[in-house]
């Protein structure tokens, strides 16, 4: 098998490093060698926040260099933007169709872009779009959007959904589980 090559992007507090860390796992336990890697930035306040996840039969790194990644998923629509170059043709991205604004748009000095996705789709980049926000609140809490967006990545897959289900169980606090086992089904039947 090759390498597959995924970011996950999002803002900071979105829970896109508990993705990657499930997601992991999860590909662990299915039996590929996998490499993940966090990049931080300013998460802490509302920053970019990247990480990589890569696995296959053997990989030698973590990192994805522009043009490398299979998958993309976005928790916010800029980060898609941002990070579309990293994109290998054919890839897609999968994207909360949530805006969060960065610090510019917040204190006034810009406005946050408009028409980003169809910019994107008119590049010929694969987007699936997704209102994971509603979804997540749908299942329980919004902190729950990395849940729906890795179920909208899990239908490209053959690994089976208890294993998804059983990554969930073995990485979220107990408390969580259901409401993110229902965001999962929720996400992944939209």
């Amino acid at each position: 098998m090759n390498t597959t090559s995924i970011m996950i992007v999002g803002v900071g507090g979105q829970g896109s490093l508990l993705a990657s860390k499930l997601l992991g796992a999860l590909l662990v336990d299915e039996g590929y060698d996998v490499k993940v890697s966090e990049v931080h930035g300013m998460s802490q306040r509302g920053g970019s926040v990247v990480t990589y996840v890569r696995f296959g039969d053997k990989v030698c790194s973590p990192l994805i260099e522009e043009g490398e990644a299979d998958f993309i998923l976005s928790f916010e629509k800029l980060e898609a933007a941002r990070w579309a170059s990293c994109l290998k043709k054919g890839g897609t991205i999968i994207v909360n169709t949530q805006e969060i604004d960065p610090m510019p748009v917040i204190t006034g000095a810009a406005e946050y872009p408009s028409g980003i996705l169809e910019e994107l789709k008119n590049k010929g980049v694969n987007i699936d779009a997704v209102d994971a926000l509603s979804i997540a609140e749908q299942a329980g809490s919004a902190k729950a959007v990395n849940i729906v967006l890795l179920a909208r990545f899990a239908k490209r897959f053959t690994i089976p959904v208890e294993s998804w289900e059983t990554a969930i169980a073995n990485t979220v606090a107990p408390k969580f589980i259901d409401m993110n086992r229902k965001a999962f089904e929720l996400g992944y039947n939209a």
